[in-house]
């Protein structure tokens, strides 16, 4: 099984020596070089590069710089994503965010983990778990986001949330750890 395969399958993984893995992040980081160092009113040029790098991309979708990730074929964006500055990604796994996100400044999505025990992460070995962002979700900033987490449909996750279980549909969380606080109601609405 090649360590791709094990990273997909959820297995340890030899992240730090594989050539596979180490030419597809060498991949990942010449594309990303190009799209930070792109103009922001080349929205053409942009979206292109960003199709290149990532599993999938929706219509009207902004990334703005920098933007860091591990591979970029993980990543799978919806319709109508709008995320930040300095979004980081190790998508060792798939990531899957929905239409109409919102994702504040300094976010990070990291898929993928290294193992407990001295031993097993010195020899560079990671395991990687999905994470799937529902739609309509509001992500504050310097939000982290672990492995093998589901936030559910229109939740609004608070600014500085350390995300460490899963999130039902429709609610308000914030914390270290996140916690679920309250429903989205009627008084997030303004004017109501």
């Amino acid at each position: 099984m090649r360590e791709l395969e094990k990273a997909s399958a959820g297995l340890l993984y030899d992240a730090l020596h594989d050539p596979e893995l180490r030419a597809l992040r060498d991949q990942a980081a010449d594309q990303l070089y190009d799209y930070n160092h792109s103009r922001q009113t080349d929205r053409i040029r942009r979206q292109t590069l960003l199709a290149a790098l990532l599993g999938s991309l929706g219509v009207e979708v902004t990334i703005t710089t920098p933007f860091h990730c591990e591979y970029g074929f993980n990543l799978h964006l919806g319709d109508n994503v709008h995320i930040d500055t300095n979004l980081t990604v190790f998508d060792g796994a798939r990531i899957d965010i929905g239409n109409n996100v919102f994702i504040a400044p300094n976010v990070g999505l990291y898929a993928s983990d290294h193992p407990m025990d001295a031993e097993r992460r010195n020899q560079g070995m990671k395991h990687a778990s999905p994470i799937t962002i529902g739609d309509n979700v509001w992500i504050g900033a310097s939000t982290t986001v672990l492995p093998g987490i589901t936030i559910g449909e229109g939740c609004v996750i608070g600014s500085g949330s350390v995300v460490t279980h899963d999130i039902p549909a429709g609610m308000v969380a914030f914390g270290n750890p996140c916690r679920v606080v309250r429903p989205v109601s009627e008084q997030d609405t303004p004017g109501s």
